[in-house]
């Protein structure tokens, strides 16, 4: 663990701290909305807060990575980090502007399909994703340029409003989802803007890039980001459309899988890490010790998974009813389900590192497709609801992580670069 700690970058325990207040904003946000919102209310919201963290986060931190690369290494030759940002923000518009003309074109489906007729919540998920857009560009900046502790201010910020904002409609008695909803939109975009000054000072200066450099890795990036978001997010939206008259299950299986993924925030914690000192053992040729941290690793995401599992199972039917006032069907069978998905999906994020290191990102993708296919037939099996999608997401992660596994034994040549130190990525399970 001291290894881990002293690979850390300089500057993450400022973004450590601002993605520990992120995680902590969304048990206030979905305890306060628990609490205020009829059960039809809540799911709805459910599945409007996993719609934007699978295709939010899968789209768009995929643009962050790639700004945060090229700026980075722009850095260390001196040159201007302008020309990067006005690329990573044309990617960032363009594909917004698919998304939302998409959701504009099939408005109507989703909120009869998924929020049970709210107009009004197509609109929030359109302004959710705008507000990641701006986000996730504007880090990308800050962390090329190892402005550390603007980016976890940004979180922290972000994570500050939410609290705030949530407590007020609380406190005020609001009971329409479409405001919960909006705090998705307002406090990333404030935090954004108050953490402006240093990306805005990026702007402009030096001759436009190539845009190969950018769009190279860009693809596969997404598809492995977009992928990973859906196998830990898509239960919630599974719910809603293989049962629109439940309303119980959708709001439990969120709650519920806030719990059992807390190790995931700790895991994001460590990624900042784990993927340099991964790279530099490779692009060195020491594969003793890539091999050494990547069982080290291993072991510790299996120990922070299985022991808040245990919690989970033993304390989880309890605490979502006190926490978020959500409904009674779920119960300790249930939470191991969970449980176990997440210690899978932990192995597959430390696996994928592993790939990542040794550039093999096809591989990663391909492991994420495979696992996705999976989840997607362990659905189809005639369970109730809540057990296929449990199942779903289980099978899912253990395929993924197999997938890797067996990828990682096929000899490959060390010819990975270590990149460049980058801030603490979102890997928390769409649960921010």
């Amino acid at each position: 663990m001291r290894r881990l700690i002293g690979l850390v970058p300089p500057g993450t325990l400022a973004v450590g701290a601002g993605l520990a207040l992120v995680g902590l904003a969304s048990y206030v946000h979905l305890a306060v909305a628990g609490h205020s919102l009829t059960a039809a209310d809540y799911s709805a919201l459910s599945v409007l807060w996993s719609i934007v963290f699978t295709v939010g986060i899968g789209v768009f931190f995929p643009v962050e990575q790639e700004v945060a690369r090229l700026v980075a290494a722009r850095r260390t030759r001196g040159l201007p980090p302008g020309p990067v940002l006005a690329r990573g923000a044309a990617v960032a518009t363009v594909t917004l502007g698919l998304l939302v003309a998409l959701t504009a074109a099939t408005g109507d489906l989703l909120a009869d399909r998924l929020f049970a007729g709210n107009t009004t919540l197509v609109t929030v998920l359109v302004g959710a994703l705008v507000a990641l857009a701006v986000s996730h560009t504007t880090r990308g900046v800050l962390s090329g340029l190892q402005l550390f502790p603007w980016y976890g201010t940004q979180l922290g910020v972000d994570g500050g409003l939410r609290i705030g904002l949530v407590a007020v409609l609380g406190l005020t008695g609001v009971t329409d989802p479409v405001w919960y909803g909006a705090v998705l939109v307002a406090a990333p975009l404030l935090a954004a803007a108050l953490t402006a000054p240093p990306v805005l000072r990026a702007v402009g200066g030096g001759a436009p890039v190539d845009w190969r450099p950018l769009l190279r890795g860009l693809g596969l990036l997404t598809v492995s980001s977009l992928l990973s978001q859906v196998v830990v997010n898509v239960g919630v939206i599974n719910a809603q459309l293989l049962d629109p008259g439940d309303v119980a299950t959708a709001g439990a299986l969120l709650s519920a899988l806030v719990l059992v993924r807390i190790p995931l925030f700790v895991f994001g914690s460590m990624q900042a890490a784990l993927l340099p000192g991964l790279s530099t053992s490779a692009a060195t040729g020491d594969l003793s010790a890539f091999h050494s941290l990547l069982r080290r690793a291993l072991a510790i995401v299996t120990a922070l998974g299985v022991g808040g599992g245990l919690l989970a199972v033993a304390l989880g039917p309890w605490l979502v009813r006190a926490l978020f006032d959500a409904p009674g069907v779920l119960g300790h069978g249930d939470f191991a389900w969970l449980s176990l998905a997440t210690v899978a999906y932990l192995w597959a994020m430390v696996l994928g590192q592993a790939l990542l290191a040794l550039d093999r990102h096809r591989a990663q993708a391909l492991a994420w497709v495979v696992g996705v296919a999976a989840l997607a037939l362990a659905t189809l099996a005639p369970l109730s609801v809540a057990l296929r999608v449990e199942l779903g997401y289980t099978v899912g992660a253990v395929v993924v992580a197999a997938v890797m596994a067996a990828l990682l034994r096929r000899p490959t040549p060390v010819t990975a670069t270590p990149p460049a130190p980058a801030a603490v990525p979102a890997t928390t399970g769409g649960t921010r």
